[in-house]
């Protein structure tokens, strides 16, 4: 991977962003949580499903445009697939914590705080994988790490013959 360049000043404002975001979506999250837990059938790990699923979504979009400055078309192979992967491991990795944690304390209270804290495990290779993989200066990444250098492989459509 290439050394990034980008001066420091963008680097901290983009770190800034991407704190703000995740805590807007730790309150959307926690809303969610809090509600399903307290008034649906849902249970802990349900509810934390549920929670970390819809909240991911205003997540993704306000961190592409806000934290990145990325506009236009949003490309499934470089963007979409690996955002949600992400969100996956934080899932799987959050919904077995709560669910462990209700089993314990059967809180809503301390479903809220392992949910932010299995989260909190995640957001530093969160941040570094989406500024220097996903969203990079450079363009994005291919698997091996490489800047794309074919239309095709950045995601352009090719004219049809």
């Amino acid at each position: 991977m290439t050394s990034d360049r980008r001066p420091l000043g963008d680097k901290f404002r983009r770190l800034w962003r991407f704190s703000a975001v995740s805590v807007m979506n730790i309150v959307i999250t926690q809303a969610l949580l809090q509600g399903a837990y307290r008034w649906s059938p849902l249970g802990a790990a349900g509810s934390n499903v549920f929670a970390v699923t819809v909240s991911a979504i205003p997540a993704y979009l306000v961190m592409r445009r806000w934290v990145w400055g990325k506009h236009g078309s949003h490309s499934i192979t470089r963007e979409i697939v690996p955002f949600w992967a992400y969100t996956l491991l934080g899932l799987g990795l959050s919904t077995g914590a709560v669910a462990a944690a209700d089993r314990h304390w059967h809180s809503a209270t301390a479903a809220s705080l392992t949910n932010i804290a299995a989260f909190g495990v995640l957001w530093v290779s969160k941040y570094l994988f989406l500024d220097r993989w996903m969203f990079s200066a450079d363009g994005p990444r291919t698997l091996t790490g490489t800047s794309p250098s074919t239309p095709a492989e950045q995601g352009c459509r090719q004219p049809e013959a």
